[in-house]
Order: C-alpha cells, then structure tokens, then sequence
C-alpha cells in the first residue's frame, strides 16, 4: 500500500512538472505573439506570425491570426483603392462642374455689360446657359442616386411593363439631341409587345445613362442604336454605338464605383464616372445582368438581361404599367 501511495506521488509530482513547463513555455510563446502582433500592427507591415510549436490549440491560434492580419492587408489595399478612385472622383466632379458653371458666368457677364444684343440675340445666350445649367443639374441628380443606391432608399417598385414602350421612349427621348449633333440614329424595336417585370423608373434611368454615355464617348463613330430582342428565357436590350469604344485596360474596371477611363477626359467628353455604375446596381436589383463587347472605332455595345417572367408569376403583379 505504501508504494502505492509512493507511486502516485511521483506521478503527480511528474504531471505538476510537466504542467508548469508546459504553462511556462506556452507564456513564453503567448508572450512573442503578442509583442509580434503589435509591432506588426503597429507598422500596418505584410509580416505574418512564424512559430514553431507542438501545441496543436497554439497552432491553431496562428492560423487563426494570420487569417485576420490577411484580411487586415486586404481592407488596407482597398481602402487605398478607394482613396484613389475618390480623389479622381472628386477632381472629374470639379472639373465637370467648374466647366458648364464658368460658361454661364461668361454668358451672364456678357448679356449684363453688353447692352447692344438684340432681343433675339438675348434669348439665344439665355438658352445656352439653360444648357449648361441643366448640365449641373444632371451631375447633381446622378449624385443623388448614388446617395439613395448606397444608403439603400431607392424602393424599387417591381411591375409587369411593356419593354417596347419603355426603349422606345427612351431613345426618342435622345433623338433631338442625337440628330442635332450629326448622330445616325438606328432603333429596332419588334412589333410583338415583350414585358419583363421591372420598376419602369428605375429601367428608364439605367436606358438614359447607357444612351448619354454613348453619346459622351460614342462621337467619334456619330452612331447610336438600340435593339430589343429575345430568346425563349432572357429578353435583351442592347444599347451600342460605334465611337472610341473601351481600351483594354478599362475593360476589367469600367463599372467600379468612381471609375472613368482617363482618356476620356476631354471637354466633348466629360462624365462623373458614376452613371454605368448606377445602372449595373439598378439591373442587378431588379435579376437582371448588364455586360458589354467594345472593338473601338467599329462597335461598343452594352447588353441588359432580363428573365422572362414565368406564367404564373404574372398573378403576383399588381398592374401593367402604361408608359406614355
């Protein structure tokens, strides 16, 4: 009995042994983790935590934190993306602003001192500055969309819509414009209705930003279309035009938040790098996908897909909407 009671004894003296070891060099290891882990936060550096151990739980706890130091490395190059994208962002937007607004000045300045205009001559520069003013206009409404996008207000109002009425509304809505600036104009729009559910003015917008955008860098090849087709599950709208088209660089990029190709700067060609953006998040809460194929100078077309709505989906819809 007595080497019994000796026996355990030494085992417990061996497993408090062991355990204060184990402990001891655990701290130790804990203890480089730490100091590790500040001066690599501290420094925002790609560095990554090495430590060879036996401890399957602190191995575990490596990975573990190295997962969050990679993902740490990720928001830090997006964040500077976005600063990036920001900062040309900002200078677009002012450059964009500052132009049609020096522009009225001029008018206004002009009509103010030079008193030999003519009634007619008068009305003529007053219509320029309504121009531009509604230029300004247009650049702070899409500002405002991207405000309703990203804080979620926009409800979109999902209906049963004629997709013909819609598209040819929409490319009418250009075709002073188109013309006046020497533009060919060509609309193919079947005979048979086609409906699609969508919010019809939400639809509108995404159209409208498509048909300015190939105006804005489309004026090289002074052609716009549209086409409205189907197949038996998706139908297609398919905005195009034959101008610069989009470089190879741009392609991966051209619906990033903020993005505008820089070439594209040009003072016949301005834009706040926002509208393909706003359409790409409108289609796509609505199923839809939006896409494009560009070979500059010959055809640059920008696709949306729509699901057909099913049979008996159609109870679900609350109205057809008629678009005037």
């Amino acid at each position: 009995m007595i080497y019994v009671v000796a026996l355990l004894v030494v085992c417990l003296g061996v497993l408090l042994f062991l355990h204060f070891r184990t402990k001891r060099k655990m701290s130790r290891e804990l203890q480089y983790m730490t100091e590790k882990l500040k001066a690599i936060t501290a420094t925002d550096s790609a560095e990554r935590l090495l430590l060879v151990t036996d401890d399957q739980r602190m191995r575990d706890l490596l990975n573990e934190i190295n997962s969050l130091l990679d993902y740490h490395q990720e928001s830090l190059a997006d964040l500077a993306r976005l600063r990036i994208s920001t900062n040309r962002m900002l200078s677009n937007v002012s450059h964009d602003l500052k132009t049609p607004l020096t522009v009225i000045t001029g008018y206004i300045e002009t009509i103010q001192h030079d008193k030999q205009f003519s009634a007619q001559e008068r009305e003529v520069l007053l219509a320029n500055v309504q121009v531009k003013v509604m230029e300004v206009a247009e650049l702070i409404n899409t500002f405002f969309d991207l405000a309703k996008l990203e804080s979620e207000d926009w409800k979109l109002e999902i209906e049963r819509i004629p997709l013909n009425e819609v598209c040819r509304k929409a490319i009418l809505g250009y075709y002073d414009t188109l013309t006046s600036k020497g533009f060919a104009v060509h609309i193919d729009l079947p005979e048979e209705s086609i409906h699609i559910e969508a919010d019809p003015a939400a639809l509108t917008r995404i159209l409208e930003n498509l048909l300015s955008n190939s105006i804005r860098y489309g004026k090289d090849g002074k052609t716009v279309g549209m086409t409205l087709r189907q197949d038996e599950e998706n139908v297609y709208i398919d905005v195009w035009d034959k101008g610069k088209g989009i470089q190879e660089a741009d392609k991966d990029r051209i619906f990033e938040r903020l993005y505008t190709a820089d070439d594209a700067r040009t003072a016949a060609a301005q834009g706040s790098g926002l509208g393909l953006m706003i359409a790409k998040r409108l289609t796509e809460q609505m199923q839809g996908r939006i896409h494009f194929s560009s070979v500059p100078y010959t055809k640059t077309t920008f696709t949306l897909t729509f699901p057909k709505p099913k049979l008996n989906d159609y109870a679900k819809l609350k109205k057809v909407v008629r678009i005037p």
